[in-house]
């Protein structure tokens, strides 16, 4: 009869885990539904109001009085950039969420790589699906380039994931006083300057 201590309860803490960073993502799948559902005019008119915000803090912050003309000006000019960023920000976030839902598991998908893969091609499969969305959305249209930008901004957040877990196995190897083992499996010894 197998004992039924720490596997078990490590398998519940996985779950709960999972369950926190899936909850997370859930919401962070309505909340980008419900950006996508806005028709062309709601849309703009939000990323105009956050582009016209962000020039109020820079003239605040700038300490000059900008000329109204001038601020709309700007306001026009970054609408787009915040737009994209804001695309970015999203899906980073997502790739943060999916990398943090899977991690617990990494051992039995493959290891990390295979944990990135796999939030790789989450976060492209979902970019995807809200473009799609997008097409049947009055005045909106969809892009394989917002595709690609999202799917580069999953990129980023499981990459930040992957390089802070990295970075935490090495801090405790280290501690231990053991060797760690890059890309390719070969020994390194601990990592400088950490």
């Amino acid at each position: 009869m197998r004992k039924q201590g720490k596997p078990r309860e490590k398998d519940q803490r996985n779950i709960w885990i999972s369950a926190v960073f899936g909850a997370l993502l859930l919401a962070l799948y309505v909340l980008i539904f419900f950006f996508s559902a806005q028709n062309g005019e709601e849309s703009g008119g939000l990323s105009e109001l956050i582009s016209r915000k962000c020039v109020e803090l820079l003239n605040a912050l700038s300490g000059r009085n900008w000329t109204e003309l001038f601020m709309e000006g700007l306001t026009e000019y970054f609408e787009h950039p915040i737009r994209k960023l804001a695309h970015f920000g999203e899906y980073a976030a997502m790739g943060v969420l999916v990398y943090g839902m899977w991690y617990p598991w990494r051992e039995r998908i493959g290891g990390k790589r295979r944990l990135f893969l796999l939030t790789v091609c989450w976060v492209f499969v979902s970019a995807g699906a809200d473009e799609l969305h997008q097409a049947f959305v009055p005045d909106r249209y969809n892009s394989i380039w917002d595709v690609l930008l999202d799917t580069a901004g999953g990129c980023f957040g499981g990459a930040l994931c992957w390089g802070t877990t990295r970075l935490w196995a090495g801090r405790a190897k280290k501690k231990k006083g053991g060797k760690i083992k890059d890309a390719r499996g070969a020994d390194r010894g601990a990592p400088p300057g950490i």
